[in-house]
C-alpha cells in the first residue's frame, strides 16, 4: 500500500469537538488514509472549529496558513460549530475546499472526491432542525484518559449562546451505545473516562431520535459505574438545575466516579441570571454546592463564569465577586463575554466596555488562583490516589488525584498511565503539589 492519501486533524474548542474529531479521524483510516500530525505535510487537512469565542474566528484563519505553508496544494476542510453558523464566512477564506456543517461533518469521506482544490470552498451545511440524529463518539490520543461523548445539542435558550444554532436540539446516545463505547475504551488500557456533551445532565432525551426517552442522566452514571475495568469516571461538566441529590450521592458512594464536579454558574447576581435566562438562581447554586461539601468534604468543585454580559453594572460584578470569594469551590474559568450574532444578549442595551470586561476578567482569574491554592493547602497531608500522564515536562512527571489536585514527581517512564496510592506533602513553586508513595503498586 504505497502512497497512502495523508490527512491531519487541527481542533479548535472543547472536549466535545476532541471526542468527534477523533471519531471522524477513525473514519478516514477506515477509508485508508493515514492520520499524519498537524506539523507535517499532508494531503488533506481538516479543522474542527469552535463559534465560542471571538478568537476562534482569527484562530480559524491562522490554522489555514499554517497548513498551507506545509503544503500548499493541500486540501482545506472546516467542520464543527463555526462551520455550521457561519459557513459562508468559512467558505470565504482563502485555500478552504470544503465547509461541512453539524450533520455532514460526520460524512466527511462522502464529500470529498479527488482532493483537487476548489476555486471557491464549497459548502454542505444543513438547516440546523435537520442536526437530530445522533453520532456516539470518544476520543483516545495518547492521553491517559479519554473523552466519551453521551449527548450532544441543547434546548435551553440561554441568551448569549450560539450553541443550540450551531449543533441543534439536545439528543442522547442510546443507553447500550454509552456503555459499548466505554467497554471498547477500557479494553485500551485507558484508566479514566471524562463523559462529555453539550448539555449533558440532559441525557437521555432524543434517545430514541424523538423527544420520549426512558433514561436519565442518573441512570446513567449508576449504569457506568458498573461497567468493569474502568477505573476511573470524571462528569465533566453539568447545569446546576439538572444536577440532582441523588447523583450527588451516588457520586460520594461510587466505585469510579471520582469527586470532582464542574458546574456553570456564569453570574453571581439573581438579575443577570434573569436576562441570560439561566435556569436557576443563585440560591440554587449554594444549596448544590453545600450538598456536594455535605457529603464529600474533599471533592473538587469548579466553576464557569462570564463577565461584562450587558447590563452588568459594577453592582452585580462585585455581587458575583463577593458570592464567588465566600462560597467553597476549588477553580474558576473564567469567560468574557464576547457578542455573538443572532443571539439575543447582542440586542441588549447596556453594553459594557471593552476594557472594563478584562478588569473584571483579571480580578476574577486572581480569585481563582486564590481558590486553587486555597483549596491545594487543605488537601495537604491527605492521602489520594493519582493517575499519572505520559509526558515528561522538564524532568517531572505530572498526574491527577481524584480530586484533581495536580502534582509531580521526577520523570520515571514506568509511571506513565498508572494509578499510585500516594500523600500529598506540599505545593510547589509553580503551583503544583509534592508527593510521597505509599506503595508501590495499586
Amino acid at each position: 500500500m504505497e502512497n497512502k492519501k495523508r490527512v491531519a486533524f487541527y481542533t479548535l474548542g472543547c472536549k466535545l469537538n476532541f471526542s468527534e474529531t477523533s471519531t471522524i479521524a477513525r473514519n478516514f483510516q477506515e477509508e485508508g488514509f493515514e492520520r499524519v500530525d498537524f506539523e507535517e505535510v499532508a494531503d488533506m487537512y481538516v479543522i474542527n472549529t469552535c463559534s465560542v469565542t471571538e478568537n476562534a474566528d482569527k484562530q480559524f484563519k491562522q490554522i489555514v496558513k499554517k497548513a498551507l505553508k506545509l503544503n500548499e496544494n493541500a486540501f482545506v476542510a472546516a467542520v464543527g460549530c463555526y462551520a455550521q453558523l457561519k459557513p459562508e464566512e468559512l467558505a470565504a477564506v482563502d485555500g478552504v475546499d470544503l465547509v461541512l456543517g453539524a450533520t455532514e461533518k460526520f460524512k466527511i469521506t462522502d464529500y470529498i472526491n479527488d482532493l483537487s482544490k476548489n476555486d471557491m470552498g464549497e459548502v454542505h451545511s444543513c438547516e440546523i432542525e435537520d442536526a437530530d440524529f445522533y453520532v456516539g463518539s470518544y476520543s483516545i490520543g495518547d492521553r491517559t484518559r479519554a473523552f466519551l461523548k453521551v449527548q450532544d445539542g441543547c434546548d435551553y435558550k440561554c441568551t448569549y449562546c450560539t450553541i443550540p444554532l450551531a449543533r441543534g436540539i439536545s439528543r442522547s446516545d442510546t443507553m447500550e451505545g454509552v456503555l459499548k463505547n466505554a467497554q471498547e475504551i477500557s479494553a485500551k488500557g485507558i484508566k479514566e473516562i471524562v463523559l462529555t456533551g453539550v448539555n449533558i445532565g440532559d441525557y437521555g432525551k432524543g434517545e430514541f431520535g424523538n423527544k420520549k426517552h426512558e433514561h436519565t442522566f442518573l441512570d446513567l452514571v449508576t449504569q457506568l459505574d458498573k461497567v468493569e475495568g474502568i477505573e476511573r469516571l470524571r462528569i465533566s461538566s453539568i447545569e446546576p438545575n439538572l444536577l440532582k441529590n441523588e447523583t450527588i450521592e451516588l457520586v460520594s458512594k461510587s466505585r469510579a466516579f471520582v469527586p470532582h464536579f464542574h458546574i456553570p454558574l456564569q453570574s453571581g447576581s439573581n438579575a443577570i441570571l434573569k436576562k441570560m435566562k439561566r435556569r436557576y438562581l443563585r440560591e440554587l447554586y449554594v444549596d448544590r454546592v453545600n450538598k456536594i461539601r455535605e457529603v464529600m468534604p474533599h471533592a473538587c468543585i469548579g466553576v464557569d463564569v462570564i463577565v461584562g454580559f450587558p447590563g452588568e453594572t459594577d453592582e452585580h460584578f462585585l455581587e458575583t465577586y463577593h458570592f464567588l470569594n465566600e462560597l467553597d469551590i476549588s477553580y474558576l474559568h473564567v469567560f468574557t463575554y464576547s457578542e455573538r450574532d443572532n443571539t439575543e444578549a447582542a440586542e441588549m442595551s447596556g453594553v459594557v466596555p471593552k476594557n472594563v470586561r478584562a478588569k473584571r476578567s483579571k480580578m476574577l482569574r486572581g480569585l481563582s488562583v486564590k481558590k486553587r491554592r486555597a483549596f491545594y493547602e487543605s488537601q495537604i497531608g491527605t492521602s489520594r490516589t493519582v493517575l499519572f500522564e505520559s509526558e515528561n515536562k522538564e524532568g517531572y512527571i505530572h498526574g491527577f488525584t481524584e480530586n484533581y489536585v495536580k502534582v509531580k514527581t521526577p520523570w520515571n517512564p514506568e509511571l506513565a498511565n498508572t494509578l499510585h496510592e500516594i500523600k500529598l506533602s506540599r505545593i510547589d513553586d509553580d503551583g503544583s503539589v509534592r508527593l510521597e508513595f505509599l506503595n508501590v503498586e495499586v
